[in-house]
């Protein structure tokens, strides 16, 4: 059996690693967005191309969490963590000095497959280095609330930076921050040490990531497709059949499988994964439709529909922290239920604004109630759906738990952007908020 340790380090400073690796990875996903413009002037992206240079990333991202999770168990969440950061780094530096279109997508692909390892390692390091329920929940409070806040900072440094600088420092910012979490990862987590002498489960990891990656992209091309085309239809029936090859695999021909399909037997992690599912649009209908709302119906600028989404931010941070005190004690299903009646009725408030309606009562109002909904559910979902983890296998349950929720709003945002008009995505949004209060009557009581 593996048996992984991290000593010496205090907890603070672990802690403060794993957060400000998520946040470094979620605030990637955001932060280009308002460069794009500038980015196409300068390097001549064709409107398609263009948008590559967010779906390499996205779809890097999603597909390679999978093995991504399976290699922390098996080469250890210390080295996995210093080899996501060094190769998310390296991309961003590439990125930034990219002077044509094909370099700087190909670097986005990269930065993506160094998420990929990062974010499934973070989740190791919690649950390895934070034992006591108290502390892991608090420890899952701090880490949730540094993803959220890097998806809305990410639209004001973004802006900031593109206008005070140029659009290359949204990529090379990342360069001294990873060196510098480089530098305290191999300090804070100098002691770690693995036992385990496993191959990785070859077969398995290529249907899976093959299989996600179709599916995603295929989803993703639904933006200038019909559902019923044959570049959004082809990849996807690719990907069912791929991930249905995948279980076969993983259940009948794998000795060592990537994925046990035994983890699905715990409660928390198959209904943890499946409200993560649900929950990546959700999140995706809150920041990223709101940020829309903002400029095309009530007119504001990039920068300032980032500045007008700071105190949700601020309050999801705020929440996240109190539902971490509160999750022993509450236990996971009543944090979730009080987290979706705050989304189906923020969402069904959201969902009135017009061109008519002013900031404060049309869009503060309801994205703070709905930010509080995402601060008492997502940090006590994760919590749920890794805490079964078996020993050796934290990081395969971290990196399916991950999946999910990145899988789910890729989805979520193809979907919802064919969906209608904001009332119509937004009311999605409330929907998809009282699934997940269903689902989670499956999570055990505490």
């Amino acid at each position: 059996m593996t048996r992984t340790t991290t000593r010496g380090a205090p907890a603070w400073l672990v802690l403060a690693l794993v957060s400000a690796c998520q946040f470094m990875v979620i605030l990637d996903v955001s932060i280009v967005n308002v460069a794009l413009p500038s980015i196409q002037r300068d390097l001549g992206f064709t409107p398609t191309g263009l948008a590559w240079v967010v779906n390499g990333y996205l779809l890097a991202f999603a597909g390679f969490m999978l093995p991504g999770g399976r290699a922390a168990d098996l080469f250890g969440h210390r080295r996995m963590l210093v080899a996501g950061l060094a190769l998310f780094s390296a991309a961003s530096l590439a990125a930034g000095l990219a002077t044509t279109p094909e370099v700087l997508v190909v670097a986005r692909v990269a930065q993506g497959l160094g998420a990929a390892m990062l974010a499934p390692a973070t989740l190791v390091v919690l649950n390895s280095s934070f034992t006591d329920p108290h502390a892991r929940a608090r420890a899952f409070g701090a880490w949730s609330a540094a993803g959220g806040a890097g998806g809305v900072v990410g639209a004001v440094v973004g802006g900031a930076l593109t206008t005070g600088l140029s659009w290359q420092w949204v990529f090379l910012i990342n360069v001294p921050i990873g060196a510098v979490l480089i530098a305290a990862a191999m300090t804070a987590l100098t002691r770690t040490r693995t036992g385990r002498r496993e191959a990785l489960d070859l077969a398995g990891a290529v249907t899976g990531t093959a299989g996600l990656t179709a599916l995603v992209y295929g989803v993703m091309q639904s933006d200038g497709h019909s559902w019923t085309s044959g570049r959004v239809a082809g990849p996807i029936a690719a990907g069912v059949v791929l991930l249905a090859a995948f279980v076969v695999v993983e259940a009948r021909v794998a000795s060592r499988p990537m994925i046990p399909l035994r983890l699905f037997a715990i409660r928390g992690v198959a209904a943890g994964n499946a409200m993560l599912l649900l929950f990546g649009g959700v999140a995706i209908g809150m920041w990223y439709f709101t940020s829309l709302l903002l400029q095309d119906v009530l007119g504001f600028g990039a920068l300032d529909a980032g500045l007008g989404q700071t105190p949700a931010a601020v309050t999801f941070v705020a929440v996240a922290r109190l539902a971490a005190g509160l999750l022993p004690r509450a236990g996971a299903r009543t944090l979730i239920l009080a987290g979706c009646a705050c989304l189906v009725a923020g969402f069904g408030w959201l969902a009135q604004a017009g061109a008519g309606s002013d900031y404060v009562t049309g869009v503060l109002g309801p994205t703070l109630l709905v930010a509080a909904g995402i601060g008492l559910a997502f940090p006590t979902l994760m919590a749920a759906a890794t805490a079964g983890a078996p020993a050796g296998e934290a990081g395969t349950v971290g990196g399916l738990a991950s999946t999910a929720n990145q899988v789910g709003g890729s989805i979520g945002l193809a979907v919802l952007a064919t969906a209608g008009g904001y009332d119509v995505v937004f009311l999605i949004g409330a929907g998809l908020g009282a699934a997940i209060a269903a689902l989670s009557l499956l999570l055990p009581r505490h």
